[in-house]
């Protein structure tokens, strides 16, 4: 488990959008090139090696590291590194040779170790021995920002099945973190692009009821587009959900629209579809007039009103992780206090509104 941010520093490396190449060595300017993000890269660099020792010196005596189920996990900075720490182990195995993926060859993994691994007759791992690998490798992270590049979500998205048995994103609500570091090219201005790893699993806790169980929406499971990832800024003016192309859509042409079984709008229809669209007319619409794509705007628009009202923040600490977990399982959770479930909740109000109910009658 990899802690979250705590310290000035990891403030500083959070903040950086700057990207290098995931695999030292490689030329950051290839078009394809798989980059992350440098001070994420760096932070889990610093540890990675060492971190890769202790797994595999926990193993014990006969046993062999495939026995072992691993699970990685992490919230904010730390959902970061775990999500590295598991391309990495995804791909390459338990390579404590080195601490990252690079070009240059690794030393022998099992350099620091006292060995019970794979051997040769005379009792030493050998040079073909490639580096070992857990019986199952997944990974659970928290309020997680974005990593690397299309490229780099793309190498990890292909390991999840297989080399990565199983990984999930879980997302908080309105937290702004999730939604970090930004793509820069968006609107097509410069060339620094995020991606997220990985399915989304994003918890809504409804407002209307202070018991009732949080909401999961499951990316590839659950219907509609992820509301973290950022999607296309750009898109039709005349594509559908946009204020000219419903109106289009609604308006289309048919046999009777000219007299002669031509395809032309029904001036009719046309009045019709108008009022009608401006019925449910949106600031959001104004902006799909020149191109830029409604559910773009919807999304921007709600991270400003996340921030504004406190709760972009607010739902990216633990406690509010915890609170929101537990009610998504069927629980009340509360940072020191017991766990309860909900439906004994339930019970205990049904049971107060009788008591209630008696004493009046």
């Amino acid at each position: 488990s990899f802690r979250g941010t705590c310290e000035l520093i990891d403030l500083v490396t959070d903040a950086s959008i700057i990207q290098e190449a995931w695999v030292q060595g490689e030329d950051v300017d290839e078009e394809d090139a798989v980059k992350v993000h440098t001070g994420f890269r760096s932070s889990l660099d610093s540890i990675s090696r060492k971190l890769k020792e202790l797994v595999l010196a926990t193993v014990a005596p006969g046993d062999s590291i495939s026995d072992y189920d691993l699970v990685v996990t992490g919230h904010s900075l730390g959902g970061a590194l775990s999500t590295l720490f598991t391309a990495d182990i995804g791909e390459y195995g338990i390579d404590a040779g080195r601490s990252l993926p690079q070009l240059e060859p690794s030393e022998p993994w099992w350099n620091s170790l006292a060995s019970g691994f794979m051997m040769s007759k005379d009792g030493t791992p050998t040079a073909k021995t490639p580096p070992p690998r857990p019986k199952s490798l997944r990974m659970y992270n928290f309020g997680s920002p974005r990593v690397g590049n299309a490229q780099f979500a793309a190498k990890f998205d292909s390991l999840v099945g297989d080399e990565i048995n199983e990984a999930y994103r879980i997302v908080n609500g309105a937290d702004v973190v999730a939604r970090m570091p930004r793509t820069v090219n968006a609107l097509n201005l410069v060339s620094i692009g995020y991606e997220h790893c990985g399915p989304t699993v994003l918890i809504s806790i409804p407002e209307e009821a202070e018991d009732a169980q949080a909401l999961l929406w499951i990316e590839g499971k659950s219907e509609g587009q992820c509301p973290v990832r950022d999607g296309t800024a750009m898109t039709s003016p005349l594509s559908q959900g946009s204020l000219l192309g419903d109106i289009i859509s609604q308006a289309g042409g048919d046999e009777n629209s000219t007299g002669e079984g031509g395809g032309g709008i029904n001036l009719g229809k046309l009045t019709s579809a108008v009022k009608d669209r401006f019925a449910s007319f949106e600031a959001s619409d104004i902006t799909s007039l020149v191109g830029i794509d409604k559910k773009f705007v919807e999304r921007e628009s709600n991270i400003i009103q996340s921030l504004i009202s406190g709760e972009a923040l607010s739902h990216h600490m633990e406690d509010q992780y915890y609170m929101a977990m537990g009610r998504a399982s069927g629980f009340m959770a509360k940072v020191g206090e017991d766990i309860r479930p909900m439906d004994l909740l339930e019970s205990q109000k049904l049971e107060v509104a009788e008591l209630s109910a008696a004493k009046e009658d």
